[in-house]
């Protein structure tokens, strides 16, 4: 399949993840006031999960998993993320066992550090920096579709398919301290972490909810991944 192909194929939508009983996750995208909050929403809501855009403590706390959107800078993100609480609120949830999800600078935002504008500290949910894309003699931002390489089995990338593109749009990349939590690999200028998990942590460099059918199979697989959690949390429970 080539990126023209993954495009044609947009008017496909996964199935709709849902919990026994036939409830769909409930997955809440983190309101901070940076990235494309409304597309994410529409494209998870398209796979079948509830989806929601918040700031509310309470309310996030109370989702099957977390999606963590991001476009422009990373300090400034942070900054923002930090006055409104949502830092914290984001380790407790991840260490609570919630599945968080970062799309684009949100999977940046992941790491415990970017260079970006003079460096700023992340939420260290993964460990490993954020350095400028090498690229010389490239264009950057780099955007457009990349192929993606998978290193390992998932139940993220489970039937998103081979060859996979994703759409990007981005200069600065991950540089994972433990390679293994390296799901897939780009290349512009150099390889890069496309998509990575560790965990009940995931993210995608790319813009999942802008890469048609496979960008919309790893929200799925995200959803389905809440989905599961909440469906075990309430057998327990009963």
């Amino acid at each position: 399949m080539s990126a023209g192909d993954a495009q044609s194929e947009s008017g496909r939508s996964p199935s709709g993840p849902s919990l026994s009983g036939g409830a769909a996750a409930k997955v809440a995208i983190v309101d901070y006031g940076m990235g494309n909050r409304r597309s994410v929403e529409k494209a998870l809501e398209r796979v079948g999960a509830r989806a929601s855009i918040s700031r509310d403590h309470a309310e996030l706390r109370a989702a099957d998993g977390l999606v963590l959107p991001g476009v422009g800078a990373f300090p400034a993100a942070m900054k923002t993320i930090r006055e409104l609480g949502l830092d914290e609120l984001l380790r407790e949830c991840t260490q609570a066992g919630m599945p968080v999800f970062g799309s684009c600078m949100g999977m940046q935002l992941l790491f415990e550090h970017s260079e970006e504008h003079g460096g700023a500290e992340g939420l260290g949910l993964l460990k490993g920096e954020v350095k400028r894309l090498k690229a010389p003699g490239m264009k950057l931002p780099h955007i457009g579709w990349s192929e993606v390489e998978w290193k390992r089995e998932s139940p993220l990338r489970e039937g998103v398919g081979e060859p996979t593109f994703l759409y990007h749009v981005h200069s600065f990349v991950a540089q994972p301290n433990d390679e293994s939590v390296i799901l897939g690999a780009a290349e512009y200028g150099e390889s890069f972490p496309a998509v990575v998990a560790s965990g009940n942590v995931f993210g995608a460099q790319s813009h999942p909810e802008k890469s048609s059918t496979h960008g919309l199979k790893l929200l799925a697989n995200f959803a389905r991944i809440c989905a599961t959690r909440a469906a075990n949390g309430k057998a327990q429970a009963a």
